[in-house]
């Protein structure tokens, strides 16, 4: 376990690199006692710093979702973050890639809180009821890190959050049957990767019922309005300066975003 002193230096270490987009050595390799309440501690405390500096939370991210990534990390279930209202974009949003480090795009779906949903033993049915619509979303990942990564750099580092594009069809939640949701990422008119949503824990909602349980125990949970992104249902693709990119997600519309 890390000190308060370490876990509030490893948090500015963090809020320096993002500001400087110089990325810092593995926290893990730095504090190799570092453990995963840590992590999650670092995380919290660097949310704090980018709130003092004037931004805003509006929802949570849940990565590692799919099998293959948790088996990567070695890890047996998903993480979280925050998501920032500085890092929100729209369809055919123009976006520097100077914004970020060495940014990643993934596919994925975002729910939109209709009201609270916090406590003990939530379950997908739970989630459903609570989210007022769903939205096709892209995922901007990026790392303040080095790599390779061990599970308590990516937790710390606000689970390689970036920021959220949205756009396409906005649906609610019972129209579809959200486990079928498809889409196709192409990068300057390539097709890069293809997925389908139940690739995530089977359900999308099932990684966001996981989320409001480990929330539980710290007495939070997610509020009406919230934003929430379920996790990605195709891999990550590499974003560079003059990259247009398109997810077509067929009959829930398509989102196009370009980076200069």
């Amino acid at each position: 376990m890390l000190s308060e002193h370490q876990r509030q230096a490893a948090a500015e270490s963090l809020l320096d690199a993002e500001k400087t987009r110089i990325v810092i050595p593995q926290l893990s390799k730095t504090y190799p006692q570092m453990q995963i309440e840590d992590a999650y501690d670092v995380q919290r405390r660097w949310a704090e710093g980018r709130v003092a500096q004037g931004a805003r939370i509006v929802g949570r991210k849940i990565g590692l979702t799919s099998r293959a990534m948790q088996l990567a990390s070695k890890m047996t279930e998903p993480d979280y973050g925050v998501i920032l209202d500085d890092a929100l974009f729209k369809d055919g949003a123009r976006i520097s890639a100077g914004a970020f480090i060495k940014p990643r795009l993934e596919t994925e779906l975002a729910f939109v809180m209709g009201e609270d949903l916090a406590g003990a033993g939530c379950q997908m049915h739970d989630v459903m009821r609570a989210t007022e619509f769903v939205s096709p979303a892209l995922e901007i990942i990026d790392y303040r890190t080095a790599v390779p990564r061990a599970i308590v750099d990516t937790i710390a580092d606000n689970a390689a959050f970036g920021a959220i594009v949205m756009g396409g069809r906005i649906f609610r939640p019972f129209d579809i049957d959200v486990r079928w949701v498809a889409a196709t990422l192409s990068k300057n008119g390539v097709i890069e990767e293809s997925g389908v949503s139940a690739a995530i824990m089977g359900h999308p909602a099932a990684g966001i019922a996981w989320l409001v349980n480990k929330l539980a125990p710290l007495g939070e949970g997610l509020k009406k309005g919230d934003i929430v992104l379920g996790g990605s249902f195709t891999r990550p693709v590499d974003i560079e300066s003059g990259d247009v990119v398109s997810a077509d997600y067929g009959p829930l519309g398509s989102i196009g975003v370009s980076f200069e």
